[in-house]
């Protein structure tokens, strides 16, 4: 998710397949349609695709309420060491970086012990879901797969889940290195994933002591299913059990009541001691950006699970990369790698319920010139539950391929294909390489996918967020180079379990610079019930503008800035109460971690470290979030 050359994850390319890119088929398009300028009616530029795509669905009819009528923050305020919000709406912070997961936990203190880290809220906030609790009802919690709205005490008390992407060595640690273990045992339990029981009293939410609560770190026991679970490729010489998840990124919640959260750019923890006489990356490797030097973070220099070159933990990387499922109502539940899923650089995991009841995830595969995926299960998911058979388990995992003409194709990822047959001995070493079984069909790569969002009349949303790296630029292609990103839309056939799609592109980032919808970079996303968009940024924003978030009507194209971040941050995470009047957001990163950029969620003194923390957005007339 990461946008600045200090993390060259995202700035590097590791698809080397030569498939037909995006930029292509979509000039290609474009020159064969209408362009639509001058405004923000559907896009700022966007083409006509199906007429399913247009606006069904969200209908407006005279003298309606619009759907967005807040005033939107100033492009002149959205700059600086401290948030900006629109007049009309008021926020408060939660949960920062060090915060103990319970009352009764570690206070934060800089830098971190490891023992108090794997108590405290971790750092570098990101994607992350809302399950509500009604305390009238906890004798129900037993049924876990029937959870939903607990009331109206649901919106002011529920377990929150939230992922801890990364943070740096600087930030975390206040040093370039680690020199110890100890060092490394601090940055392994930063990252993760934090589930914390908060409740709100009064007018301000704060988390309580819980049984659920828990911190999933690097070093927790974790649990593998699906196709690859037990494979050769994911047993060490060591014998190590698998512990851990790490740089988790976006998430999402499914229909019965869990929590996906997805693992990224997990090859940069790993790095090798002995570069020269025992590692050489093998084809895998290269595919997923692995190297002797990883990311910087030293870990391989005090823990041998990191280690590239130690050939006792050989496979240790084929560990991460994967979409993992929490029980956020059950500490006790181990936490499951869903290996049908894929294992890619996965940003996030959108679950809807498609034909036949079946369930349908989105997610995108975050780097330059990498594919989107989606996965639909088996069967009718309540029956696979209640057969005892996670949704997620068994089913049929695909890749786009968009075509020039607005359609779309979903190509199988299965051995029934016979040059994937001919490629992998069985399913297990197809989804540990899943990017290249998508080379070889034919894939289309984009402009690092990142969030996917489903709107209520079924189009799914996706953001591109950016490339710089196109060599085939010129005046009528808009898309290449790419450095400001875009949002493209599509609509599946057969309730998101068809294996065809038409696709449209809803909306070019650098069409709004230098206007008051300015934005670039876009990276988290979400659709509400009503037809809004919610758009946040990661990236270098124009007009000295800091992230931020906005908010688009999915009809007029009107496009409103609800909320800025600080100087150097991302705005990422969303997540909302049932009654959709308390909206959750995240400040990733405040500062880059330098405190002369930014001291928040303290007063700007240049001195205090700032620390990543979720954001709490009400409006002031108590009304529904976007309105």
């Amino acid at each position: 998710m990461r946008n600045d050359l200090q993390y060259d994850n995202d700035n590097g390319i590791s698809n080397t397949s030569g498939n037909r890119p995006f930029e292509d088929v979509l000039q290609s398009s474009l020159d064969r349609r209408q362009v639509l300028k001058g405004g923000m009616g559907l896009a700022a530029a966007s083409f006509v695709a199906a007429p399913s795509l247009a606006s069904a669905g969200h209908k407006h009819w005279p003298g309606r309420k619009p759907l967005i009528d807040f005033t939107p923050v100033a492009v002149a305020d959205g700059n600086g060491p401290m948030p900006a919000i629109s007049p009309d709406y008021e926020y408060e912070v939660l949960i920062p970086w060090g915060e103990p997961l319970e009352p009764s936990g570690p206070a934060f203190s800089w830098p971190p012990k490891p023992a108090d880290q794997a108590k405290q809220i971790g750092i570098g906030h990101d994607g992350m879901a809302f399950f509500p609790i009604d305390q009238k009802e906890c004798e129900k919690f037993s049924d876990k797969f029937k959870r939903g709205n607990r009331g109206r005490r649901g919106n002011e008390h529920g377990m929150l889940a939230i992922n801890h992407e990364f943070g740096g060595n600087h930030h975390v640690l206040g040093k370039a290195a680690p020199e110890s273990l100890d060092d490394v045992r601090t940055s392994q339990h930063a990252h993760g994933v934090s589930v914390v029981e908060i409740k709100k009293r009064g007018r301000t939410w704060r988390p309580v002591e819980s049984k659920n609560a828990r911190r999933i770190h690097v070093n927790t026991p974790v649990t593998f299913s699906g196709p690859v679970a037990g494979h050769a490729l994911l047993q060490t010489p060591a014998g190590n059990i698998p512990l851990g998840t790490v740089n988790n990124c976006s998430a999402g919640p499914t229909p019965w009541g869990t929590y996906l959260t997805c693992e990224e750019n997990f090859n940069g923890y790993f790095g090798a001691t002995n570069r020269e006489q025992t590692w050489s990356p093998t084809e895998s490797h290269s595919r997923y950006g692995f190297s002797a030097g990883g990311f910087g973070y030293g870990w391989e220099q005090f823990d041998a699970r990191f280690d590239l070159s130690n050939p006792d933990y050989k496979n240790e990387e084929n560990r991460f990369g994967w979409v993992v499922e929490i029980d956020p109502f059950d500490a006790t539940q181990m936490p499951v790698k869903r290996t049908a899923l894929g294992r890619v650089k996965h940003e996030g995991a959108t679950t809807v319920i498609g034909q036949d009841g079946r369930a349908v995830v989105y997610m995108g595969d975050d780097e330059r010139f990498d594919y989107i995926y989606k996965f639909v299960s088996a069967g009718h998911y309540e029956e696979m539950l209640a057969a005892g058979i996670s949704p997620l388990d068994e089913g049929t995992l695909y890749v786009a391929r968009f075509d020039e003409d607005g359609s779309g194709v979903w190509l199988p990822l299965t051995l029934d294909n016979a040059d994937l047959a001919a490629r992998f001995a069985d399913m297990g070493e197809l989804l540990v390489n899943t990017r290249i079984a998508a080379d070889i069909v034919g894939a289309t790569p984009m402009d690092r996918p990142e969030w996917t969002t489903v709107a209520p009349n079924g189009d799914v949303y996706c953001t591109l967020t950016n490339n710089s790296r196109r060599t085939t630029a010129d005046a009528a292609n808009p898309l290449a180079p790419n450095p400001d990103g875009h949002i493209i839309r599509w609509h599946d056939a057969d309730e998101h379990t068809g294996t065809t799609f038409s696709w449209d592109i809803f909306l070019i980032a650098e069409t709004t610079h230098g206007t008051d919808e300015s934005f670039a970079s876009p990276d988290g996303l979400w659709a509400d019930p009503d037809g809004r968009l919610f758009i946040q940024t990661d990236g270098g924003q124009k007009d000295g503008l800091n992230n931020q978030m906005l908010v688009a009507d999915t009809t007029t194209g009107k496009l409103s800035r609800l909320f800025t971040g600080v100087s150097g941050d991302e705005i990422t995470g969303i997540t909302v109460t049932p009654d959709r009047r308390t909206m959750f957001v995240n400040t990733q990163h405040p500062g880059d971690g330098d405190p002369a950029l930014s001291n928040f969620p303290a007063p700007f003194d240049g001195v205090t470290i700032p620390r990543d923390c979720t954001i709490v957005i009400t409006k002031k007339d108590g009304g529904i979030i976007g309105s």
